[in-house]
């Protein structure tokens, strides 16, 4: 494997999700990167659901794209989309090449705005704690009339893999 690391991506929840059903939907993400698919579980009847679940996929070049897709479930026709977001993990990547072992926990390394340029709805910290430099992000969901994915990114090395500082 060639990979420089794995991210772990935490799926929070949606907000005000589109309707796709009569009055709801059945919602879950999937995320894409590269050859890789990871998904949540439906969640039956909720456009504000929680997940609160964990995605990794391995990352082989930071500039390639990471897309969660948002879909309503649906058991007799193909499930609706019901927007798409992307993950901007650069400014993540900045923050983990400068060696922040010596901060204390809680301390805010970056602020990131919300840009044209990512799909962030809010500014988003990337915060050091516990040995871990973790980025919580809310974004707006494209191609779609309403949403929001809340969700968290850390990244993990593992043995083998080559790392950041490459």
């Amino acid at each position: 494997m060639d990979a420089l690391g794995l991210l772990r991506i935490r799926i929070r929840r949606g907000i005000n999700l589109a309707v796709r059903d009569t009055r709801t939907s059945d919602p879950y993400v999937v995320i894409d990167c590269t050859s890789q698919k990871v998904k949540t579980r439906v969640e039956k009847d909720n456009c504000n659901p929680v997940w609160n679940e964990e995605l990794t996929i391995s990352i082989k070049d930071i500039n390639a794209s990471i897309t969660l897709s948002v879909y309503d479930h649906d058991t007799f026709t193909k499930d609706d989309t019901m927007g798409n977001a992307e993950i901007d993990i650069k400014p993540y990547v900045e923050c983990l090449k400068m060696g922040l072992q010596s901060l204390p926990d809680g301390s805010e390394v970056a602020k990131v705005e919300p840009s044209s340029a990512n799909c962030l709805a809010e500014e988003s910290s990337i915060v050091w704690n516990k040995g871990k430099l973790t980025q919580d992000m809310i974004l707006r969901l494209r191609d779609v009339e309403c949403g929001e994915l809340q969700l968290q990114i850390e990244w993990l090395d593992f043995p083998g893999g080559r790392g950041l500082h490459n």
